[in-house]
């Protein structure tokens, strides 16, 4: 039958048994192959089994992270305040060079990253100061044993150690009644609507010298554009003391002031809501102006504020420094909670505008360490400090001696246990 086909049939013929012949090649491989990998699969579960092993080894980290239930705790915010005042009971180690050295070496190594020393107490400044001076207040009084300037040691050893200095005017408004500028300059102070000026605080008794006073102002203003100018300073800071007992204000000047702005005389009411407010008011336009007086000289500088709780230092002291922050004046806020029950501490620092103030800028609390009559327990101080991280919050201690001293525990026991406050860095930037 087959040498009956047409002869173009001839190369089909071909093709076909080429065809046959590559199947029967491709079938006889595949057997080979079916009968090695009996023999070649072992080898290929070793290979990738060292595979594994190697991948492993390379990436050991992430396998930790993976099956460690407790993974370290992450370093605190690096913008994390974490501050200490340096007062006129540290004025003995602030006088000695290597006391001061030895001081700021210690928050370094404890990783402290701000100091507030003071430069303005009981009406004098703790620095040389040419304006005082002007005002026939005795020279330079806060002097170092050597006869340095305090401050500008201060200033330049902490920036050695990378901590900030922003200096803290302590008594901002507040003189005691027989310091030479309270008598020097009688017309200067305020007083009661019975006539009294003399009050208790925290320093014992005083008198307030006029907030809303031109001359008051201009001084105030001089001694902060010194420091401003005069030191490398990292910024300035203003208390609780940056402000006026709302008892105060029936002075002559005051009264006739009130008088032509509003065209009645102050409420017999110290607390009335339009008295209070009106003095409220002239408190921030100052702080308005002395803000705009730092920034001019120095953009970078940091304005702090470190004030009582909101709803008293507003009602009792007019300083409504939540107002200040909304109008931008404010660089950094820390409150004053010294309290020792720890829910009524908690309470202070989530109120709302805690809350707001954090949003804005960098927000801390005041945190009391001790008295040299008070000593507070590391047990107290270790509490606060964790509420306030709880919280976003940085932490400032009242006062730097107190750190260590004046405590329940030994030094190295205060020591180590700011250690493990913070067993981390937190660097902070000057410039905000």
């Amino acid at each position: 039958m087959a040498g009956d086909l047409h002869p173009k049939c001839a190369p089909w013929r071909t093709f076909l048994a080429q065809l046959s012949f590559e199947f029967m090649k491709l079938t006889f491989i595949a057997k080979i192959w079916q009968r090695s990998l009996r023999y070649i699969l072992p080898f290929l579960c070793l290979a990738s089994f060292i595979a594994a092993l190697l991948l492993n080894s390379l990436s050991g980290a992430t396998a930790q992270d993976l099956f460690n239930p407790d993974p370290a705790p992450a370093p605190p915010p690096r913008q994390e305040i974490r501050g200490v005042w340096m007062t006129i009971n540290d004025i003995d180690i602030l006088r000695d060079r290597d006391s001061l050295r030895n001081a700021v070496s210690q928050l370094a190594r404890l990783h402290f990253n701000t100091i507030y020393p003071v430069v303005w107490n009981s009406g004098y400044a703790m620095y040389p100061s040419a304006v005082t001076q002007r005002m026939g207040i005795q020279p330079f009084v806060y002097q170092g044993t050597q006869g340095q300037d305090i401050l500008a040691e201060l200033v330049a050893e902490g920036h050695r150690q990378g901590l900030l200095v922003i200096p803290w005017f302590e008594f901002g408004f507040m003189t005691p009644p027989t310091s030479e500028l309270a008598t020097k300059h009688p017309n200067w102070i305020t007083q009661r609507r019975d006539g009294s000026q003399t009050w208790d605080s925290a320093a014992g008794e005083v008198v307030s010298l006029n907030p809303f006073m031109p001359q008051v102002q201009q001084f105030l203003a001089e001694l902060i554009l010194e420091i401003v100018t005069q030191y490398d300073v990292d910024g300035i800071q203003f208390d609780d003391h940056a402000s006026l007992p709302n008892e105060l204000g029936y002075d002559k000047y005051t009264t006739a002031l009130y008088a032509k702005e509003t065209k009645k005389s102050p409420h017999p009411d110290f607390q009335n809501p339009d008295w209070v407010r009106w003095r409220a008011n002239k408190i921030t336009a100052f702080m308005q102006y002395l803000n705009q007086l730092v920034k001019t000289y120095k953009p970078n500088a940091i304005f702090s504020v470190a004030p009582n709780p909101y709803d008293y230092a507003y009602k009792a002291h007019l300083q409504d420094w939540l107002t200040w922050i909304r109008i931008g004046i404010v660089d950094e806020l820390i409150v004053q909670v010294y309290r020792p029950n720890l829910q009524v501490f908690i309470e202070k620092i989530s109120r709302p505008e805690m809350v707001e103030a954090r949003q804005k800028i960098p927000t801390g609390v005041g945190i009391l360490t001790g008295l040299r009559n008070r000593p507070i327990s590391m047990q107290q101080i270790e509490d606060q400090v964790w509420a306030a991280r709880d919280r976003g919050l940085g932490v400032c201690f009242f006062f730097y001696e107190s750190l260590w001293d004046y405590a329940p525990e030994t030094v190295a026991q205060r020591q180590a246990g700011f250690q493990t406050l913070f067993p981390y860095p937190a660097s902070r930037a000057a410039i905000q």
